[in-house]
């Protein structure tokens, strides 16, 4: 691997710092126990406190949590099949139209996939709520997952497949000890990216969301809107924290994946 040249190394930083800077001078202030962003006078917790005092942001990160891992979880498991019923498909033609759709929804504005669904959901007569904003979340992280699983099964080799069948494994044996196993990385990566996805997720959630629900995202969002507070600073810091948290989780799981496939080999 070619070592980067010191010109590319300065832009990287500046990238980085491009990028984190505002998120850094947000958690930073959080820590102020005065009540604006011009001026740092003394480190507190307060505004932290406030966080968990109140009852009701307590129920909105539950909500948000609570609808992060449910989505993450049913799109990953219908994603995993998706992905198996792409690659299946003998015809060429038929597969790259799936798949085509499939990336259609992941290029959409979120402004549109929000708006379809606060119209379908009035069409059909679902109340706007969790169960709303669960099936949107589940919709628009299945082809996340598919676009993840699709290239561990397209590199599998098919002779595991043959072999297994030959030695007189049944379709189920086939798919929980070979297929399963070999696109186990695939499968984390896409539950990880929606739940991620399920977390900061706020346009479409913005439209469907109703009366009595929210999640994080929409109270921030309507937080920031009434005034600045450094509430809202401490909010999304814990947010930026629990990312980080779910990044580093995916990738000791997937290190932890690579390291037993080297000794087994």
């Amino acid at each position: 691997m070619k070592k980067l040249s010191l010109s590319a190394k300065f832009y990287l930083a500046f990238v980085f710092i491009v990028l984190y800077a505002p998120i850094f001078y947000l958690v930073f202030y959080s820590f102020n126990s005065g009540g604006t962003m011009n001026k740092f006078d003394s480190f507190t917790l307060e505004h932290y406190a406030a966080v968990f005092e109140d009852k009701r942001l307590l129920v909105i990160l539950i909500n948000t949590v609570v609808v992060a891992l449910l989505s993450a979880l049913i799109s990953t498991i219908l994603g995993v099949f998706g992905a198996i019923g792409i690659v299946s498909l003998r015809n060429m033609r038929m597969r790259n139209i799936l798949l085509s759709l499939n990336n259609v929804l992941i290029v959409s504005p979120d402004v549109i996939i929000g708006a379809s669904f606060l119209i379908l959901f009035t069409m059909i007569g679902i109340k706007l709520g969790f169960f709303s904003v669960l099936i949107a979340h589940i919709a628009f992280s299945v082809p996340i997952v598919v676009l993840m699983v699709l290239p561990k099964l397209l590199e599998m080799n098919t002779s595991l497949i043959d072999a297994a069948q030959d030695l007189g494994a049944s379709k189920r044996d086939i798919l929980t000890r070979v297929i399963l196993p070999y696109i186990q990385p695939g499968i984390f990566a896409g539950f990880f990216l929606a739940l991620t996805y399920s977390l900061d997720d706020f346009a479409v959630t913005f439209f469907v969301t109703g009366n009595g629900f929210s999640t994080l995202s929409v109270e921030i969002y309507s937080m920031a809107r009434a005034g600045v507070s450094l509430t809202v600073n401490a909010i999304s810091g814990l947010v930026f924290v629990v990312t980080i948290l779910v990044v580093v989780g995916y990738y000791f799981v997937v290190n932890r994946n690579k390291g037993k496939v080297d000794k087994s080999a």
